[in-house]
């Protein structure tokens, strides 16, 4: 059904003719693909544009305008609101702010429909450090000055197990029966990725930070950027297949791509970025992880409550960003409510732009229009993915290490599942699992296809085939199964697109034009997308007190 590999993973499945668990309801989701691809559609759009104020039009006067209510846009609001820049809207198309970070509810529990954890940060990531602390995520500081974590959202052990013929074990990295040469694989890796942990260049950064912007540019480290994550582990001699398994799974995890198709920078981001300065000899042990039942839903709940209803616009697709006339007066936003087709135009001091650019390019006039200030947006490109939650009457048989908050499958597609009543010490009875599976197979086009393709009925067969390997009697408990498609999840860091001077263009202001999002840092952190929004708003404030006027 999404080609060989997945095939593959399930030929082992006994009973494959059988019914897979016909009782069991559910329905596909997801974000407002038909409104959002209107933008896509030039004769739909022109229609849009065309609407008038003799058809209703509304306009507005704000200072700032953002538009997308992820955690990019949401970041900024928080942060022009610390600035003293309160006379702001944000403009959100779906009918919930939140972005990959939007998370759903039952009368048993919330539970996450994408992005699920943050990594304790660091103290340099001072805005996140207050933001968290404001959540009452932070507890205090070390006596280094690092921030503590809050026990309440500390993920508590066991916070991972790993799947493997027939029996669950701790961990992440498959040690059970591994061979010498596994061993001494992996014992090589971890000192790679400790030693990048501890380097620090010439004016001080880190060779690898969060977020991105802290990381250093030194030629050595960026020509990492330039290979696959395939070719460096081969240059390297790490031909171990439990360590390959270990990194692949950790680009599937983060960026939605397979060794080969990552670029060898983003792959060691992903462990020397997070790696603890005090980590055991031999040990690879990263920055403990802040998590909820809805994921990061907690954090952008949080931060729109910040925003209020009054500034949240929802349900609203921006269809033209212009500059006023001559550059001189204030940006012009056209937004449209799809539903109603009721226009309305916004005027601003400044724009945010905290949508992707495979959005962005479609709703902002100079990119628009002018092919060779849009050429620069060809290197963003971005993945599909699927997630499924499975609600659950009761907990599973199973063999092994005992449940914990992250259960992977060492021989599957999918990154497994997390448990939403894990934080909350219920570890019997009702639950949710949140089901994470990259479509990686082709061409990102291809892959978006390849997630529309299957019915609701194909994708409740393929997760209940998949998780009943490790849980032989899960559709005796599974009551419900829910299914939202993320077609454009994450920007893709593959081979040059990091550290390319295309990606560092497409940050930089157009007129009273500015952008935010996680595709700006080259890989889809919540912790990127946060940072990027807080650059933008900071940019913002800075204009406006340049131009004067009051806020």
């Amino acid at each position: 059904m999404l080609g060989a590999p997945l095939a593959a993973s399930l030929a082992s499945t006994s009973g494959c003719d059988e019914p897979v668990a016909p009782h069991v309801a559910g329905r596909i989701l997801g974000p407002s693909m038909r409104a959002g691809h209107l933008l896509r559609d030039a004769r739909a759009l022109a229609a849009l544009r065309a609407l008038s104020p003799d058809t209703g039009a509304r306009s507005r006067r704000v200072r700032v305008a953002i538009l997308g209510g992820g955690p990019s846009g949401l970041g900024a609001a928080w942060q022009l609101d610390r600035l003293g820049v309160r006379d702001y809207v944000v403009v959100e198309l779906e009918d919930e702010a939140g972005g990959t970070s939007v998370f759903g509810e039952s009368g048993v529990t919330r539970y996450p429909w994408g992005a699920h954890y943050v990594p304790l940060p660091r103290a340099d990531n001072a805005h996140l450090v207050t933001l968290l602390a404001e959540m009452g995520a932070i507890a205090g500081t070390d006596d280094r000055g690092e921030p503590i974590g809050a026990e309440e959202v500390l993920v508590r052990e066991p916070d991972e197990r790993v799947f493997y013929r027939g029996f669950w074990y701790p961990g992440l990295y498959l040690d059970v029966g591994a061979t010498a040469r596994d061993r001494a694989d992996f014992a090589r890796f971890v000192e790679i990725v400790r030693r990048y942990g501890a380097m620090r260049d010439a004016r001080g950064r880190r060779a690898f930070a969060i977020p991105v912007d802290l990381s250093s540019d030194d030629t050595d480290l960026v020509a990492l950027d330039r290979t696959t994550a395939r070719d460096w582990m081969d240059r390297e001699g790490l031909r171990s297949p439990r360590l390959r398994w270990l990194v692949d799974y950790a680009c599937r995890d983060d960026y939605g791509l397979r060794l080969e198709d990552a670029s060898a920078w983003a792959a060691l981001f992903y462990w020397a970025a997070r790696v603890t300065p005090d980590a055991e000899v031999g040990a690879l042990d990263t920055q403990e992880l802040l998590a909820w039942p809805e994921g990061n839903g907690a954090i952008v709940r949080h931060l729109a409550r910040r925003v209020g209803e009054r500034r949240l616009q929802m349900g609203k697709l921006a269809i033209d960003v212009a500059e006023g006339a001559g550059g001189e007066g204030p940006a012009r936003v056209r937004i449209v409510d799809p539903r109603t087709r009721r226009p309305e135009t916004i005027e601003a001091d400044r724009v945010i732009v905290a949508l992707p650019k495979h959005v962005a390019k479609h709703v902002v006039r100079a990119l628009r229009e002018d092919a060779t200030v849009r050429a620069h947006l060809e290197r963003f490109s971005y993945g599909a993915w699927m997630v499924a939650n499975l609600h659950l009457r009761g907990r599973p048989e199973e063999r092994g290490h005992p449940p914990a908050w992250d259960n992977v499958l060492y021989e599957s597609p999918s990154l497994g599942y997390v448990s939403a009543t894990h934080q909350r010490g219920r570890d019997s009875g009702p639950t949710v699992w949140t089901y994470y599976l990259p479509v990686t197979a082709g061409t990102p086009r291809r892959a978006r296809e390849r997630l529309l393709e299957p019915s609701w009925e194909d994708w409740r067969e393929l997760v209940v085939r998949d998780l009943r390997r490790a849980h032989p009697d899960l559709e005796r408990q599974l009551v419900r199964l829910d299914v939202w498609r993320w077609g454009h999840a994450m920007i893709e860091p593959r081979p040059g697109f990091v550290w390319s001077p295309e990606r560092a263009r497409a940050r930089v202001p157009i007129g009273r034009v500015h952008f935010a999002h996680s595709d700006l840092s080259g890989v889809a952190l919540f912790e990127e997308a946060f940072h990027q929004g807080v650059r933008a708003a900071s940019e913002v404030a800075s204009a406006l007190v340049d131009g004067g006027g009051p806020r």
